[in-house]
């Protein structure tokens, strides 16, 4: 039974799991005190600064993570290390470029920024991003090398001392906004420090990048950039388009409550992604054609099915969340704006049943070298769900509509993901769901297996 334990604690998707479970903990722990410990309007801020943050970085890394972890997946030692200095390289580059664009714009336009709301962003985003750099190039080699145990820790240190903060700030210190803007650099610094000084960055071996291993990386990258910003567009657009209308930034607020508990839906999503990414990469690279298909419908199957139970959670207790989330503020329908945001909750928990098969055609035309399907397939979602949020709140003035069209343009990812994978791996819809049920009983006749050499 002890070694059954052992080997359960150090399997890939189990390490994955827990940590971004941990994560998640952390996330939604901090979210809800910062929510309690300002008025909506100042708390819709902070959700701008953290969402706009995020786009960035999707570009900011988009340029090399994917390509990093495909092509780490299956090369020498010697060009291991070129690689990983192409990494750092181009994202150091991206870094500074980011930077003075953002510096630029906050000074020519200081006064309609701050009336959007996005002062925090303009300001001090340029800083964390140079912070932390070494923290973001270390987790996506360690991704890369599938040491997921090391990713756990590193988070945990950079999740975890934020949420202290947090902690400690709603209690006794009340800090402003800026003041918590700049704990979080405090905590990112902190992190950073730890990935330098183990080596885990990789930044070191940015002397041994060669125009070679840049253009590899750029080659791939240029799709995949434009996919990541456009997957992040499916998330931030709604909010981006929200803080520019009439509803204003505590209509932001509310939407921020049922837009982050869509991350409950994904964080085992997230993590069996991690694992399935650098192994399809791997089988791809070695020609393996058929174990390419049996991961796909394995991962896709199996997330799917475990969503079912996932979705129904959330759909049903939509209203607990929200009140531990966000706390009574948000429950019921808000007076002011007139919008329900535990219905919105619930319209996303249907949203999240497709999440799987969509996040893994893309994750499989990623791995097979065919990033510029894959950014295909996102463009027309992000074309889609763009119409549809000015429809729903321009025309409509709904934010449940907002949700639904996030239902639509995922429906639609699923078709075009899976169209373009069919005509490269002649795949079948009816072995997603025979090889998901095939994996919980594998995972079944191991468990009772074991359990009777236990007891024999």
């Amino acid at each position: 039974m002890k070694s059954t334990f052992k080997k359960i604690i150090h399997e890939e998707n189990f390490l994955s799991l827990i940590g971004n479970l941990t994560i998640a903990f952390f996330g939604f722990a901090g979210f809800a005190l910062i929510a309690r410990s300002f008025p909506i309007d100042v708390f819709g801020q902070w959700v701008l600064f953290i969402s706009s943050g995020a786009f960035i970085e999707m570009f900011r890394f988009g340029i090399t993570n994917t390509a990093i972890i495909r092509y780490l997946s299956g090369v020498s030692p010697d060009d291991r290390l070129k690689y990983i200095g192409s990494n750092g390289f181009i994202g150091l580059v991206a870094t500074i470029l980011i930077g003075i664009t953002l510096v630029a714009c906050n000074l020519a336009f200081a006064a309609p920024i701050q009336r959007a709301g996005y002062e925090l962003f303009f300001t001090w985003y340029p800083l964390l991003a140079l912070i932390n750099l070494p923290l973001n190039t270390a987790l996506v080699i360690m991704q890369a090398d599938r040491k997921f145990g090391k990713i756990l820790r590193i988070k945990a240190i950079n999740s975890g001392g934020f949420f202290l903060v947090l902690l400690t700030n709603y209690f006794y210190l009340q800090m402003t906004l800026l003041q918590l803007v700049w704990a979080l650099l405090i905590i990112n610094t902190i992190t950073s420090g730890v990935c330098i000084f183990f080596g885990y960055d990789g930044l070191r071996h940015i002397r041994m990048a060669t125009r070679k291993t840049n253009k590899v990386l750029l080659d791939f990258g240029k799709y995949t950039t434009f996919t990541l910003i456009g997957t992040n567009l499916l998330r931030s657009a709604d909010t981006l388009i929200i803080s520019l209308s009439p509803l204003g930034t505590a209509a932001v607020a509310l939407y921020s409550i049922p837009m982050k508990l869509t991350e409950l839906q994904q964080i085992p999503l997230r993590s069996f992604v991690a694992t399935a990414f650098p192994k399809m990469s791997k089988a791809s690279i070695q020609g393996k054609v058929h174990e390419v298909k049996d991961l796909f419908y394995t991962y896709s199957g199996a997330m799917s099915l475990l969503f079912v139970f996932v979705s129904l959670f959330t759909f049903i207790f939509a209203d607990f969340f929200v009140l531990i989330l966000g706390g009574r503020q948000f429950l019921g329908t808000d007076p002011i704006t007139g919008f329900n945001t535990a219905n919105i909750v619930r319209i996303f928990s249907i949203y999240g049943l497709l999440l799987p098969i969509d996040r893994m055609t893309g994750v499989c035309l990623d791995s097979i070298n065919k990033p510029n399907i894959n950014f295909i397939k996102v463009l027309y979602m992000v074309i889609v769900n763009v119409i549809g949020d000015l429809i729903a709140i321009f025309i409509f003035k709904s934010l449940a509509l907002v949700a639904v069209g996030s239902i639509l343009f995922t429906i639609l990812g699923i078709w075009v993901g899976f169209y373009y994978l069919s005509r490269e791996l002649s795949l079948q819809y009816l072995h997603i769901f025979t090889n998901g049920i095939g994996f919980y009983k594998s995972l079944y006749y191991k468990f009772r297996n074991r359990q009777i050499r236990t007891t024999g």
